[in-house]
């Protein structure tokens, strides 16, 4: 008995509701789809389903094992569809959506090298900070940070971590000076975040672990971090952002961390797509070539200090 194909006749037949309209679907003969399912009930030494001239339920044994059927099926199909996609050119259109700041500074120059070794990809990428619904917009992966949410259900990678530091340029250290403590972070220039939980004050985690929340003001509120950062390089005041959009910038020396022993959140940078159930080769090349670009998916790449 071909046991696998005995479990998507059994599948089927509780699919379709009858033995008849299961023989149908699968191109078969009745008296052959009974023999699969009785083949596989005398296999297991136990009833799967009740039969009656009208009406087909399962029992309780078979509602168990049918759960359990339709997840090796799904696992067979999976399988096969990895081994046919790796034969297929990658070739069409990659919708990719990323976290903003993440798309305008890291992957602004990684998608250049993707494309240099799949040419046949077309490249169609959104940056937004808003939650997105990678299935109901479209899109085939995408990139986000912790901040933002995405659907349990999605096969999610993580690619690094990201640690935010707070920064300033040189020339205002100069004429500010820099804190020195916590404290003094309340009588600096802040450049803020205009979402509510980073408006007016910001969580700063000691060296011995605790949390405290810091009083903030300033002159420029904002909801993009990349105009932020570049009030920051101008000498206008103190910002927090990730080290994946400041590491350039403080290796070129526009700016300089402050408060290196205080840590405000390590932020996993996460890609994210639907299924692995058919993954195209075009989704699968980028996963892979993702991958190879964050080979420590626990470590901070943009960490100079």
């Amino acid at each position: 008995m071909d046991r696998l194909q005995s479990m998507r006749v059994f599948a089927k037949v509780i699919e379709q509701g009858s033995f008849a309209r299961a023989a149908q679907a699968l191109d078969m003969s009745n008296a052959v789809v009974t023999r699969h399912v009785a083949d596989l009930e005398d296999h297991l030494g136990t009833r799967l389903m009740n039969r009656t001239t009208r009406k087909l339920s399962l029992t309780e044994t078979g509602h168990a094992y049918l759960e359990r059927v339709l997840q090796i099926l799904q696992e067979v199909e999976d399988a096969e569809a990895i081994a046919s996609s790796q034969s297929k050119k990658p070739a069409g259109i990659l919708r990719i959506y990323s976290h903003l700041g993440f798309g305008q500074q890291q992957l602004a120059h990684l998608l250049p090298l993707y494309a240099s070794q799949y040419p046949d990809v077309t490249l169609d990428v959104t940056l937004s900070d808003r939650t997105v619904d990678l299935v109901e917009d479209g899109f085939d992966v995408g990139i986000f940070i912790n901040l933002q949410k995405f659907d349990a259900n999605m096969i999610a990678r993580q690619l690094a971590v990201s640690e935010a530091l707070l920064c300033a340029s040189p020339d205002y250290v100069r004429r500010h000076g820099a804190p020195e403590e916590l404290e003094d972070i309340s009588r600096h220039s802040c450049l803020n975040f205009s979402y509510e939980q980073l408006r007016h004050q910001w969580p700063v985690k000691g060296p011995d672990g605790s949390l405290i929340n810091i009083p903030v003001t300033g002159k420029v509120v904002s909801n993009n971090g990349d105009l932020l950062r570049h009030c920051a390089i101008a000498g206008m005041g103190i910002t927090i952002r990730p080290s994946f959009a400041l590491g350039d910038d403080l290796a070129a020396g526009k700016l300089v961390r402050l408060l290196a022993d205080y840590e405000l959140g390590r932020l996993p940078v996460m890609l994210v797509y639907p299924s692995r159930r058919l993954l195209s080769a075009k989704v699968r090349t980028f996963v892979d070539f993702m991958s190879k670009q964050f080979p420590r998916p626990e470590h901070d790449p943009w960490q100079t200090t």
